[in-house]
């Protein structure tokens, strides 16, 4: 049993081959085909996987997408407003391995006092009690420095817990041309801190008419030990992802009001689905273009081949093991063609993206095996000519009626 089903195998790879060099024109001209459908798939693949992952980090630059708050419920007073900063020390710094960058803020008005021609002036300003060390990680598009050094403090990064330095907005301090450097004094409801410039904020927003400063001196300004007023929470991930972290934290803190930034979560799931589905669209317009061409060559092959299956009937062949035959040429065709082919569309998603993005899309392995089966299920779903082989009387063919 063993040496027959051997010898079967044997003459099975063996006209095989002799199936593919047939014709090495038209061999070439379906290789060229799946190949170009399996790189252009791939290609278009590769884009999309890598999509969401830009689309995260394009929207992580504009900011934070959830902000935590005290509940609406919650009393008017100056102490029911208000957060414990225990809620940020809860925070995590990360979150279903992506990364969350949190920062509180406290909110007041101060006397800013400075010097002007010698004279020492004051005037009322929002001072926003923040972590200065955190701020250009989680606003990466502001503006934190002066001249001569505009990015200064994006190289040297404050470290969290000092009152002694602060930011002014851009804003503020074109108002007060003398307040470029050194130092400036602000004094709330009897409550006095001296910090030295770092920095100009030019934001484009609010945050242009603002000085900040580090949490603790606002809480000292403010006479609010431990007390915040919200938080601005960059969770890294997908809308699901930031959905997740969101019911996490509301159930971990079931008196404040967790809430997404809408138009950065819906705005990134949106865009995100219009690219997805529009690659999903090429990417089936392709594969059909794809299929169609290979079917088109099949189709002359079963016209050239009508003599090759009657003669293998007429020995003994049977029909499924004929099909077989051609299918799997087809197969071995489709997996040459997606195996070059997946591989050069990779390459060359990586000079789409980069044109797309601004930044080179980084290859995604499971994109390789995914191109490589799809052209293989379309060369293989393209030898639906090759069935009409199967119905071939060997008779008719040697008598030409067919």
């Amino acid at each position: 049993m063993t040496e027959p089903r051997d010898t079967n195998r044997a003459m099975f790879w063996r006209i095989l081959r002799r199936l593919l060099s047939a014709n090495p024109g038209r061999l070439f001209v379906m290789l060229l085909a799946l190949g170009a459908g399996a790189a252009v798939t791939a290609a278009l693949l590769n884009l999309q996987v890598d999509a969401k992952r830009r689309l995260t980090t394009e929207f992580r630059a504009l900011g934070p997408n959830v902000v935590i708050t005290p509940h609406s419920s919650a009393d008017n007073s100056s102490d029911g407003s208000l957060l414990n900063e225990s809620v940020l020390k809860s925070l995590p710094t990360e979150f279903q391995g992506h990364s969350v960058i949190s920062v509180p803020y406290l909110y007041l008005i101060a006397e800013f006092s400075y010097a002007d021609s010698g004279n020492r002036s004051s005037v009322p300003v929002v001072i926003a009690g923040t972590d200065l060390g955190n701020l250009p990680r989680i606003f990466p598009t502001w503006d934190f420095g002066y001249d001569p050094a505009p990015n200064w403090i994006l190289a040297f990064p404050i470290p969290s817990g000092s009152n002694e330095r602060c930011l002014v907005g851009r804003a503020v301090a074109s108002r007060l041309s003398s307040v470029q450097s050194g130092k400036i004094q602000l004094e709330s409801g009897g409550q006095k801190t001296t910090c030295e410039i770092v920095g100009i904020v030019s934001s484009g927003g609010n945050e242009d008419n603002q000085v900040f400063i580090d949490l603790p001196g606002a809480q000292q300004l403010a006479s609010l030990s431990s007390r915040i007023g919200l938080v601005q929470v960059s969770v890294e991930g997908t809308p699901p992802v930031i959905q997740q972290f969101i019911a996490w934290c509301s159930h971990k803190f079931p008196d404040v009001d967790v809430r997404p930034i809408r138009q950065f979560t819906e705005g990134e799931a949106k865009i995100y689905n219009r690219i997805s589905g529009l690659l999903t669209a090429t990417v089936g317009i392709v594969l059909l273009l794809t299929a169609l061409c290979v079917m088109a060559a099949m189709t002359n092959v079963a016209i050239e081949r009508k003599m090759d299956v009657g003669l293998m009937k007429a020995i003994g062949g049977a029909t499924r093991r004929v099909v077989r035959l051609f299918l799997a040429e087809a197969a071995l065709l489709g997996l040459a063609g997606g195996l070059i082919g997946a591989a050069l569309g990779i390459l060359l998603s990586i000079g789409l993206g980069k044109a797309v993005f601004g930044v080179a899309a980084r290859p995604r392995l499971i994109v390789y095996p995914v191109g490589v089966g799809l052209t293989m299920l379309v060369a293989i779903l393209s030898a639906f000519p090759l069935r009409r082989l199967a119905s071939i009387r060997p008779a008719s063919v040697f008598r030409g009626e067919t």
